[in-house]
């Protein structure tokens, strides 16, 4: 199975939706109305649990601690209304960038 991008835009407006969601029986609206502060601790711990897999080698839990990171980046990104072609734009630049400054680009 190969990334497929559209499905990252579907999920993201989902995110953008759940804004006006039922905190009740929703986990994304409760996300969104216990606010920014709420969503970043998200994001770190999500972070920290795919740093400690990726150390520990463990490749099924690489997997699944990336996906709730990449899932709860999007969540902070709808919440703050940034679109994630703004991020894949950057990433663009820095790509075309790579052969002109090294310092900033991807290789």
């Amino acid at each position: 199975m190969t990334a497929d991008p559209p499905f990252f835009n579907q999920l993201y407006d989902l995110l953008v939706a759940r804004k006006t969601s039922s905190p009740e029986t929703s986990y994304v609206a409760r996300l969104h109305r216990q606010g920014i502060d709420k969503i970043l601790q998200k994001v770190g711990e999500e972070a920290v649990e795919t740093i400690l897999a990726a150390k520990n080698g463990e490749v099924q839990s690489m997997i699944h601690e990336t996906a709730d990171l990449w899932f709860h980046t999007l969540v902070m990104l709808a919440h703050l209304n940034l679109h994630p072609d703004r991020i894949v734009d950057e990433l663009i630049r820095r790509h075309r960038a790579a052969g002109r400054d090294e310092g900033e680009g991807i290789a």
